[in-house]
């Protein structure tokens, strides 16, 4: 018998671990002998999204999704928009792998974005460019869908900025500095009312009465009426479809990004800097465009949000939201799209509608006071969560393949590593 030790066999997964590993075999061979599940499943989301006002406010399930967890049009227009700030946030902290805790900056500016060209702050001036106001107002007033496009790009234009002399740090360092712009964005915002001598934000007072998205009188005749000519307060569903397309169009990038070599830079970044930077990646070019591409999601949110709120104003864009939409993406799963909306839309409804739900029906059982609130106990909680989040499930509710693999080699469980994201 040789002396030379055999090589150890890799340890059996455990009972568990062995059961999901087969549930997804199976579901892979399901899939390749399906092809159409590849675009079936995710055609079969959007109709059901595009319908849910039909079936789920006013519908059959309308007494669980609106009278029981209190999801009405305006939450899921907020959800929608955290979703976009979510996955803005994935290629920043979940793809590149770098830590950014001032992501509330390029959501503020997206929405002043809008403030400047789509509203009557600058009233001395009047440019209009397809606008669709009922009446010609002073300022500059552009068409809501080319502001749009305008946030985006001064936001990219901004992360350029910001990571520019930022992103030669690491860690810690690099989260200390964009908490520093998350900080003091707001502020310029909130002293801009006299920049030598011209009123560029308006100051702690915020800007009112900001144009509404449309498609024009010819448009609306045209598709008879399906298109409005403007959006109104009273008439939710085309804010709800509008942020809906949004939000698909930010999950269809976010797909091909992944998946581009781009997107594979992003993650040898994330995974070893100096190894990436060995093999060829140039890392400030790469972490330059994570950042330019995640703060363009975070305009697009910014503007439709600034618009449908008719108003915004500095103390809007707090250090919480960028926290908030930092536990959505951890919680979700860091890289994960899917994993990403599921922790956007579980936090953003706890946050909005669903802890309020959970207080009422605490309130109404039988010796509870009738002045009992949960909101005043929602940070709390929201720590809670996360703690616990931590403890049991570190790698989120719906992990990356490799983030799984990962948390499972420590365990000893990991038989395969998968380097798809």
């Amino acid at each position: 018998m040789s002396d030379r030790a055999s090589p150890q066999a890799p340890k059996a997964p455990s009972k568990g671990g062995s059961t999901i590993s087969s549930w997804r075999a199976s579901y892979r061979r399901y899939r390749r002998d399906h092809k159409w599940l590849g675009w079936g499943i995710p055609l079969a989301a959007v109709v059901l999204a595009f319908s849910y006002p039909w079936w789920g406010l006013e519908g059959p399930l309308s007494f669980i999704f609106n009278d029981g967890l209190g999801i009405d049009n305006d939450t899921l227009f907020i959800m929608s928009i955290y979703v976009m700030l979510a996955l803005g946030l994935n290629v920043v902290v979940g793809y590149a792998g770098l830590l950014d805790l001032g992501y509330v900056a390029f959501f503020a500016l997206g929405a002043y974005t809008l403030g400047w060209f789509g509203s009557g702050l600058f009233s001395q001036r009047d440019v209009h460019f397809l606008d669709t106001n009922a009446a010609r107002l002073p300022g500059i007033h552009l068409s809501f869908w080319v502001v749009v496009l305008l946030a985006g790009a001064i936001c990219a234009f901004a992360g350029i900025l910001i990571g520019w002399p930022t992103l030669r740090l690491r860690g810690d360092y690099l989260a200390i500095v964009t908490l520093g712009f998350g900080e003091i964005i707001p502020d310029v915002f909130r002293n801009g009312d006299d920049v030598g001598g011209h009123n560029l934000t308006n100051g702690v007072r915020g800007v009112t009465q900001l144009d509404r998205p449309g498609f024009g009188q010819s448009i609306s005749d045209a598709t008879g009426g399906i298109l409005p000519v403007r959006y109104t307060s009273l008439e939710l569903r085309p804010w709800y479809f509008t942020v809906l397309a949004m939000m698909l169009i930010t999950v269809f990038v976010n797909l091909r990004l992944r998946d581009s070599k781009m997107g594979r830079a992003w993650i040898a970044v994330r995974e070893d800097e100096i190894a990436a930077s060995a093999m060829g990646v140039p890392l400030m070019r790469t972490k330059l465009w994570a950042y330019a591409i995640g703060a363009v999601f975070g305009g697009f949110a910014g503007a439709i949000y600034g618009s449908f709120i008719n108003g915004i104003f500095p103390t809007s864009f707090s250090f919480q939201i960028s926290v908030i939409v930092l536990v959505m993406v951890i919680v979700g799963g860091m890289g994960n799209i899917w994993g990403v909306i599921a922790g956007a839309m579980l936090i953003s409804w706890l946050n909005f509608r669903g802890l309020d739900k959970i207080g009422e029906r605490i309130g109404s059982l039988p010796g509870v006071s009738d002045d009992f609130s949960i909101a005043k106990y929602k940070f709390g909680i929201f720590g809670a969560l996360l703690v616990l989040m931590m403890l049991f499930r570190p790698e989120g509710l719906i992990p990356s393949t490799r983030r799984r693999a990962e948390f499972a080699e420590g365990e000893g469980q990991a038989t395969l590593y998968d380097a798809r994201a």
